[in-house]
Parts: C-alpha cells; sequence; structure tokens
C-alpha cells in the first residue's frame, strides 16, 4: 500500500553497495546479511543495515525471508522498525506476522503511522485480536481507529485518513499560516486547508497554491471553495476512484452524513485502490480469487481455484452432450472431427475479447442504460465482419485440405455463425448478471464459455449434417 510518506522517502543505500541486482529483487548477500543478523539477535546491525530504507524496500525484505525470521526482525528492531513496511507486504504475510508478534508491540508500532495505514493493517485481524491491539492505544487514539473501522470494508471511510487541518471562516490567511508553522500535529503531508463550522461541518476548502499568494489579512471565507467536491465516509472505494479520475483530483474530504468532515482521502490512497481493483478484476477474468497471494499455501490456493474448475468442467460436459448428438455425422466424416476445435477455439477466444472489454467498461460506468444497445450492435457487427473474414480464410483451408468444396462453404457458415454468437454471448452475459447484481468480472467467464462451445459445436456439426445428408 503506497503511502504519503513514499513521496518523501529516498534510497540510502550507497553505489558501492546497491540495494537490488541487475532483475530488481534484493540481493541475496544483503538477505543473508540480515538473517545472520537475526539468527545472532544483533540488533545494532539489523538497524544499521534496514534502518534507514525505505518501507517498500523493508516490505520486500520481509517476504523474502522464512516465515519464523519476520516477527524475530520487528521485535529485535524495537522503535527503529516503521510499521508501514507492513501496508507494502502480502496479505497472508501480514497476517502470519501479526498473528505472532505481541499485542504491545503492534499497538506500539501502529501509534506512529498515519490512520489509514493504521487500519489497512489492522482491518482483516479476528475482532478479538483488533480488540486487544486497540486497548493497548491512548483513548482518543483507540476511537479514531474504531471510528474508521466501523465503516464498511471497501469504503471511503475505511480508507480516509483522519489527520487534516481545520480552521475556521473567520481566521485569516495570516492566522492560518502563523498556526501551520506553530502546530507540531500536522498531517504529514496535505494540499489544501478545509473549513468548517463550530459544529466541525464542512463548509469548504482552501488550496495550499490559493493560500500562499493570498496577503495576510484575507478572511479565509473570502477565499473557500464551497463547492468543493466532497464524498460520504460510506462510499464505495471505486466511486470515490472513478471521482478522482474524472475531476483530476489530488485530495478530497470526506463527510458522515451529516456534513461533518471526519478525515480525508489523498491521490496515493486512491491510486492504492485502482491498483487493487484492477488486480481484482484480472485475477477474476482468470477465475482466480482476489484474495489469493503469492504467498499462500499449495491448500488454500487450491481449494480458491476448484469451485472455477468445477464449473468449467461442468460447460466441457454439455459440450461434449452436444456433440454425441452428432456422433454419426462424426463416424461418416472425419474431417469434421479435425476441423471442430478450431470452430469453437475461434469462438471462445471471440467472447472472451468481447467480455474483457465489457466487463471493464461495465466496471469503469462507462457501459451503461444510454449506450446499452448501441454498443451492443456494435459488438454484433464487429463479430459478423470478423466472421467473413475467417470464413473466407477457414473455408479456403478447409475446402483445400479435405479437397472438398462443400466442406468449406459449411466451414464459411460455422465461423459466421460462431463469431457472431460470441459477440453477443461476450457483452450480453455480463451485462445481465450485472443487471441481476452478480459481478459480471467472477461469473461471466463459465457462461461465455458455454454459450461458445455450445454454439460452436451445434452449429458447425447440425450444418454439416444438414449439408451432407448426414445422421
Amino acid at each position: 500500500m503506497l503511502d504519503q510518506k513514499d513521496m518523501a522517502a529516498t534510497e540510502t543505500r550507497t553505489p558501492e553497495a546497491p540495494l537490488r541486482d541487475e532483475d530488481g529483487g534484493l540481493r541475496a548477500d544483503f538477505v543473508e546479511q540480515v538473517r545472520a543478523g537475526i539468527e545472532a539477535e544483533d540488533a545494532a546491525a539489523l538497524t544499521d543495515l534496514i534502518g534507514e530504507l525505505h518501507q517498500a524496500d523493508v516490505g520486500d525484505l520481509l517476504e523474502a525471508l522464512e516465515p519464523g525470521l519476520r516477527p524475530r526482525l520487528i521485535e529485535l528492531m524495537g522503535d527503529a522498525f516503521d510499521f508501514t513496511a507492513l501496508t507494502e507486504v502480502d496479505d497472508t504475510v501480514r497476517e502470519d506476522i501479526l498473528e505472532e508478534l505481541p499485542a504491545e508491540t503492534v499497538a506500539e508500532g501502529v501509534r506512529d503511522l498515519d490512520s489509514d495505514d493504521a487500519v489497512y493493517i489492522l482491518e482483516d485481524l479476528p475482532q478479538a485480536e483488533q480488540a486487544e491491539i486497540l486497548e493497548q492505544l491512548p483513548p482518543h487514539e483507540r476511537s479514531a481507529l474504531e471510528r474508521s473501522l466501523y465503516y464498511p470494508e471497501g469504503s471511503a471511510g475505511r480508507r480516509m485518513q483522519t489527520e487534516f487541518i481545520a480552521v475556521a471562516p473567520f481566521w485569516t490567511v495570516g492566522q492560518a499560516i502563523d498556526y501551520m508553522r506553530e502546530t507540531d500535529d500536522l498531517p504529514e503531508r496535505f494540499y489544501e486547508l478545509y473549513v468548517v463550522d463550530p459544529g466541525h461541518r464542512f463548509l469548504g476548502a482552501v488550496a495550499l497554491d490559493r493560500l500562499m499568494r493570498t496577503k495576510r489579512p484575507v478572511p479565509i471565507a473570502d477565499l473557500m471553495d464551497e463547492e468543493r467536491i466532497r464524498v460520504l465516509a460510506t462510499d464505495d472505494q471505486e466511486k470515490v476512484a472513478r471521482l478522482f479520475e474524472h475531476y483530476n483530483l489530488v485530495a478530497a474530504p470526506v463527510v458522515d452524513p451529516g456534513n461533518r468532515l471526519v478525515g480525508v482521502l489523498t491521490i496515493d490512497d486512491i491510486v492504492d485502490v485502482i491498483e487493487e481493483e484492477a488486480d481484482e478484476d484480472v485475477k477474476a477474468l482468470g477465475g482466480v480469487s482476489s484474495d489469493e497471494e503469492l504467498s499462500d499455501s499449495v491448500w488454500t490456493i487450491t481449494k480458491g481455484r476448484f469451485p472455477w474448475l468445477l464449473a468449467n468442467l461442468a460447460t466441457a460436459l454439455l459440450a461434449s452432450w452436444v456433440i454425441s448428438r452428432f456422433e454419426g455425422a462424426l463416424e461418416k466424416m472425419v474431417a469434421l472431427a479435425v476441423l471442430m476445435p478450431i470452430v469453437a477455439s475461434m469462438g471462445g477466444n471471440a467472447g472472451t475479447q468481447t467480455m474483457t472489454v465489457a466487463v471493464r467498461a461495465l466496471a469503469t460506468r462507462e457501459l451503461g442504460r444510454a449506450n446499452t444497445w448501441r454498443v451492443v450492435r456494435r459488438e454484433l457487427l464487429v463479430g459478423v465482419l470478423n466472421g467473413l473474414g475467417f470464413a473466407v480464410i477457414m473455408g479456403t483451408i478447409a475446402a483445400l485440405w479435405f479437397n472438398v468444396t462443400d466442406l468449406g462453404l459449411v466451414m464459411a457458415l460455422a465461423m459466421v455463425t460462431v463469431l457472431a454468437s460470441a459477440a453477443l454471448g461476450g457483452i450480453l452475459i455480463p451485462l445481465s448478471l450485472y443487471r441481476l447484481g452478480v459481478d459480471p468480472a467472477v461469473s461471466s467467464g463459465p457462461f461465455v464459455t458455454t454459450v461458445t462451445d455450445v454454439v460452436g459445436f451445434f452449429a458447425f456439426l447440425g450444418i454439416a449434417s444438414l449439408w451432407f445428408g448426414l445422421r
């Protein structure tokens, strides 16, 4: 997970002792040095080795170490270990580490983090462990984290930072600047000030660049943008990410249903959301759980992938049943068995192309009721045109290959039918699932596979049977 502090962190390794090899991975000898330091319980050497490293590099190091060494490294380094590094590792690695660390150590580590990072580390823990860790924190810090954890998973409230700068509208520019100069407890990075009334209700925002270009006596009320885009703490993080993308935002205030300012989202938080959602969609299209990580065990991965493979087995059985209905035709004309996989493969690939575009368009809200039928017609036309093109290619190949002109015509008709059907299935199936409230990225694949295989085999063998009079 990216952090605002990432933007200011610098690599401390000298050119004479590079941290990474030519492939971008951590150097094996460096990892071995750290491993030796842990085994020797040499806290000073460990702090010297990694105390000043960027948290992303420390995250990579944790993943490179054996599971038993990870919590030992953190305990040996004590206060010198930056817990932000735990936001940079796989979920499975982080959970394993937190299970091994005492609650007091975790509580002390998250105290120094921005609230969004602290929530990211704690949110996947069982409630009993969360409560035990939170109990170790001072009341005001505990209550802030508890409020964020109260919001639904995947919401703006879970992603937001509760550290922000809020000022009154009657303050002057000079007062605001002096406040920022004299106050120690400010966010690590911020891009604007937020204006609130005595009830902490959001009134507007003032960008830092505008503040610094204005004379000191000018009231904040004269500068604030009252129409500033804001998000609800309960808004889905994907919706918020689209707002940032659409309006080119770098920060956005987060309010509760009573319009009280409760936090702020920044672009580094949204980059994480976009990356996670893209990763989830790619995995879903391949039938892989969004929770699967490279660090997962064999059994965990097997359990996650089995249901998808089972669904695909069902579609394969259905396709095989369709083939069995034309057993007589296949016995009389062996060429049909040779060409049949080509028809199914072309249909499957065409369906996957259309499905990928449709699922992505639905995820980004580019495909909606207003343009649904225009896009459906377009995809159907694409399928027909591709079908005509491959009808000529495969029809010619089939006729020359088996020296049967009519077989080329059958192949040509089948290619047009299959590619047009695949295009329709590739877009109508995700749309239908979306309308039913089912995630099309997760569920479209088996259905599209079924349509393309069944239609492909049925069209090709059916046309061949009618054309040649086979039974």
